[in-house]
């Protein structure tokens, strides 16, 4: 019996759902949410002056060329740092909260339709991420689009306090999570069920039975689709954001009324597309990477800690 309560929820030394298990998770959302993010900078600068000034910025290439003639190669990396620790905390949050409120759940809702467990578990988990976004959020996007503003946050962040108080942090709060609740819940949901369908649809293996390399590739597979579907429901409230934080709006409202019902799909939609996809892609990539290394089954599905016992034994 001893033995058996050692081995118990333990793979390669590391105890599912412990404090290091969820740890690990945290650490690698953190990682590739912020890294993934930083690279794709320069295309995010784009957006948001496209989103705050789409006569001037209308297209992906002109817009890219604009920016670096007026000004500079440099400005395309402005609001690098709060790319890097704005969405590595976001990222933390949410795939290590996604972990630990999906066993929650998981257990509470015992015979339940497991899109419900997905998509409390994913709202959950993305209501605190966006609260630990939004202040670098608010900052990256006034260097982004107002270029005295500040060069970044070290200086952004005591500016924006000066100027507007806490307020000013979180005045797009509420915008942040019309825009990521949705995406969360509909992204998380779409890749466990696309995993869930790529193993025994169309490999027709066990997740154990496949090579990393193949675990790897299922993982972003399930990951582009997820984030193709989930760009589209967010855009909306994306647009919005970018207007309120820009002072081209003063509410919600207002916002959505100057940029136009058909426009708050349309606007900014190809860019995000092409960014959002691929960055959800590789965060998934990198994640299930970090999880392989320290011993941890790849994403997808619900772990079952009552039967990791006799599957080690």
């Amino acid at each position: 019996m001893g033995d058996e309560g050692d081995s118990k929820g333990r793979r390669s030394g590391l105890t599912i759902f412990s404090q290091e298990y969820y740890a690990v998770c945290t650490l690698g959302g953190m990682l590739s949410a912020g890294t993934t993010h930083l690279a794709i900078t320069p295309f995010d600068v784009l957006k948001v002056n496209m989103q705050v000034n789409p006569v001037k910025y209308n297209s992906i290439f002109s817009g890219l060329n604009l920016l670096v003639k007026e000004q500079g190669a440099s400005s395309l990396w402005r609001g690098w740092s709060g790319k890097l620790f704005g969405y590595g905390a976001q990222g933390g949050c949410k795939f290590g909260l996604y972990e630990y409120f999906k066993k929650m759940y998981a257990d509470l809702m015992v015979g339940h339709n497991q899109t419900m467990v997905f998509f409390a578990s994913s709202a959950s988990a993305q209501i605190i991420a966006d609260v630990a976004l939004c202040p670098f959020e608010a900052v990256k996007i006034r260097v982004q689009t107002q270029p005295h503003f500040a060069r970044g946050l070290a200086d952004g962040m005591p500016k924006l306090y000066a100027y507007e108080g806490l307020s000013g942090f979180y005045k797009g709060l509420g915008p942040l999570w019309a825009r990521n609740l949705p995406f969360s819940m509909i992204m998380f949901s779409t890749f466990e069920h696309s995993v869930d369908i790529l193993y025994h649809k169309i490999i027709q293996k066990k997740r154990e039975e496949c090579s990393r390399a193949q675990q790897l590739g299922i993982t972003s597979a399930a990951g582009y689709i997820s984030g193709a579907i989930g760009t589209v429901i967010s855009t909306p409230a994306d647009n919005i954001i970018s207007s309120l934080y820009n002072k081209k709006s003063h509410n919600v409202l207002q916002a959505a009324k100057s940029i136009g019902f058909p426009k708050l799909f349309t606007r900014s939609l190809p860019i995000r597309i092409m960014l959002v996809g691929p960055v959800v892609t590789l965060q998934w990539f990198f994640y299930d990477s970090i999880k392989l290394l320290t011993g941890l089954p790849t994403s997808g599905g619900i772990i079952d800690d009552r039967n990791l016992a006799s599957k080690e034994q």
